[in-house]
């Protein structure tokens, strides 16, 4: 009895989660209006990856697809199964901690906060649950069995500063963050340091889409687009956007521009097909490389030695580089490999606030 009991609670917690994740479907249009979730089989290697996505979800070209790469790879070498949910921009502190919790009920392992919004719910959620292992992208959670994943995003974002620099003719260039926090100000602070440092005489614009709790700035293409207009219309003509999906609209709006130049964030987004007819547009992208992260977390749990405290991806591992896609960097590259190495030797601490 006690045996049928179990299984019938398993397959309640299941049926649960599947009817939470039907309730809050969204279409693929609506990404940032609702949750949404979708599932797909491994080869029952019993390895089952729970994903919760920041706004945008998987598709946006960016932040999320870049984790997805890494539990893409994950589901494919190692046989796993994965569940997605996304997060909506109207999230509370208790839609994230049922999200996270859902996963656990129905027994993902490890699960994957994608974003630094998952922090304060994750860090309550994995108490609760200390036999499952939990992964944070760009925050640090205390917690004994949560693996902190964070990057050094100021110094990729210093190299597209210098890059940035030594392309502008009109010694004008926009910053566009996508929500006023401290994430996206390691953001800014590299890229500004990495203009002023290489030419000081750089004017630079800075603009923000949103702030505080307010996520919308990482998943409304249209305001990266009136953003990056409003800085071409001023005279720049190369803008940077650290702004998840918004960062499109940013790249369409420099695309429409001659002799501009966009550079791209996460992915390496000359390559990303949803952007070709903009590609020839993007001078470079900031890769950070959030697929690597999630995989080494995945497959520490498959080899049932699950990493836990705080991993730290820097330029000189590789965890964040700056893309060259395209060749547009090709007349510069002495000049960059010099400031890549003035970073990593250490002649050059790069700020993490403006």
């Amino acid at each position: 009895m006690r045996r049928v009991a179990k299984l019938s609670a398993a397959c309640l917690v299941s049926a649960a989660l599947a009817l939470s994740v039907t309730a809050c479907g969204s279409t693929s249009s609506e990404k940032d209006s609702g949750s949404s979730g979708s599932s797909s089989d491994g080869d029952k290697s019993g390895l089952k990856i729970g994903l919760a996505f920041d706004v945008g979800g998987r598709g946006d070209h960016s932040f999320n697809d870049s984790a997805a790469r890494g539990a893409d790879k994950a589901k494919k070498e190692l046989g796993a199964q994965m569940k997605e949910l996304t997060a909506k921009t109207s999230d509370t502190e208790a839609d994230r901690e049922q999200r996270l919790g859902d996963l656990a009920d129905a027994g993902y392992n490890p699960i994957v906060g994608v974003g630094y919004a998952y922090a304060s719910s994750m860090q309550k959620v994995a108490k609760q649950y200390p036999k499952t292992t939990f992964g944070i992208v760009d925050s640090q959670v205390p917690g004994s069995n949560v693996d902190s994943i964070v990057f050094t995003e100021e110094q990729g974002s210093y190299l597209a500063g210098v890059a940035a620099a030594l392309k502008s003719k009109a010694h004008h260039v926009g910053f566009i963050g996508g929500v006023d926090v401290p994430l996206i100000k390691k953001f800014e602070a590299g890229f500004v340091q990495g203009v002023t440092d290489t030419d000081k005489k750089i004017k630079v614009e800075r603009q923000y889409l949103s702030h505080g709790s307010d996520t919308s700035g990482f998943a409304s293409p249209d305001k990266g687009k009136e953003a990056a207009q409003g800085m071409l219309d001023k005279g720049a003509d190369v803008v940077y956007a650290a702004a998840g999906s918004s960062g499109n609209g940013a790249i369409e709006a420099v695309a429409g521009t001659k002799g501009a130049w966009a550079i791209g964030v996460d992915s390496d987004q000359y390559q990303i097909p949803g952007l070709a007819k903009y590609k020839k547009a993007i001078l470079t992208s900031v890769v950070k490389n959030v697929d690597i992260g999630v995989f080494d977390l995945i497959k520490s749990v498959k080899d049932g030695k699950p990493k836990t405290g705080t991993s730290t991806y820097a330029l000189a591992q590789g965890g964040v580089s700056l893309a060259t896609s395209g060749g547009n960097l090709d007349d510069i590259k002495t000049q960059l490999d010099a400031a890549k190495k003035k970073i990593t030797d250490g002649a050059v601490k790069v700020k993490t606030t403006p």
